[in-house]
């Protein structure tokens, strides 16, 4: 199993940028995809993105694409997520999570481990 942590998140302004961190420990991240979701208030969790660890290989949500940027620091067991151009829709809790496959996956079932997330507030 592996655990995984996620920061950076906060209060901001639309229009503003944030980066997001998932800290990996337990495990070694390379044979892992990483994904990215998120979860607004009465709303099921939605994927924004992920990442194959190993090789860098992404997949996007197609709203995501060209404001939302995943990367991974494999020497550090970390993963991010940069979003830009944020507005009040992007209010959530965002959450990491890991799947054995390797592979990146749209779908939250194909994860098998979870951070508790970190809560992203854009303020109009």
């Amino acid at each position: 199993q592996i655990q995984l942590v996620e920061s950076g998140g906060g209060l901001v302004q639309t229009g503003d940028s944030l980066r997001l961190s998932c800290s990996a420990s337990g495990r070694s991240l390379s044979r892992y995809a990483v994904g990215w979701f998120r979860q607004a208030p009465g709303q099921e969790r939605k994927f924004i993105a992920a990442i194959r660890v190993i090789n860098g290989v992404t997949l996007y949500e197609d709203s995501a694409k060209g404001r939302v940027t995943v990367s991974k620091d494999s020497t550090r067991s970390m993963v991010y997520l940069q979003m830009l151009n944020l507005k009040p829709d992007d209010t959530a809790v965002y959450y990491c999570a890991a799947t054995p496959t390797g592979i990146p996956q749209r779908a939250s079932s194909r994860y098998d481990d979870w951070g508790p997330g970190t809560q992203v507030t854009v303020s109009s």
